[in-house]
């Protein structure tokens, strides 16, 4: 076993596949738009909202944050699932480390390039399989599939783990992201098949 890893627990599932879901080994690409293409040279990670001060990385300074290893699966709410996926990046834990965050703060919105945005309550944000991915499979991820960053809830559907990740603000309120404000749900439990509003 290895002890630097951490499964997300639906890994652990006697049947591992939600409602309605069918099993890939691909991986589709889907997005709203075209595939943005971000340059490292230029990309920043925005911390900001009920924080005590903004805080802006740089590629080189969000890369040399403390990586986390997480084995997921993914479950789209097209109806797809891929078991086993290995990510590399940040988790969303670290980000404590990096500003205060204010006790009023109770949602997060993640921001993406091209528009994107997802919002999250805390609880889900700041789970242990949560991370801000450099890495799928050993791999770098490519445009397609959110480089340079990319956001990763594995317990929700993957509308909420948004490409090219630019922000994150921490919020006392909810407010719907993009997808949502188009009537998907504003959780998104694969489990409970929370794929749309009403």
């Amino acid at each position: 076993m290895d002890e630097d890893l951490v499964r997300s627990p639906d890994t652990l599932r006697v049947d591992r596949l939600p409602p309605g879901q069918r099993l890939t080994s691909k991986w589709p690409v889907l997005q709203h738009g075209s595939v943005q293409t971000l340059s490292t040279d230029t990309w920043t990670l925005t911390i900001t909202g009920l924080v005590d001060a903004e805080r802006i990385l740089s590629f080189e300074e969000f890369q040399a944050l403390p990586r986390v290893r997480v084995l997921s699966d993914i479950h789209c709410v097209t109806r797809w699932s891929r078991l086993d996926n290995l990510w590399e990046g940040v988790s969303t834990k670290v980000l404590r480390s990096l500003v205060r965050i204010d006790p009023e703060a109770q949602f997060v919105m993640v921001y993406g390039a091209g528009g994107f945005s997802t919002n999250l309550h805390l609880d889900d944000f700041w789970q242990d399989d949560v991370l801000l991915a450099l890495k799928h499979d050993g791999e770098p991820l490519s445009p397609a599939h959110g480089y340079p960053v990319r956001l990763v809830v594995p317990r929700l559907y993957f509308w909420k783990s948004a490409k090219w990740v630019q922000a994150v603000e921490f919020t006392a309120e909810d407010r719907p992201g993009f997808w949502e404000s188009y009537g998907y749900h504003n959780r998104g439990d694969p489990w409970k098949q929370e794929r749309f509003s009403s």
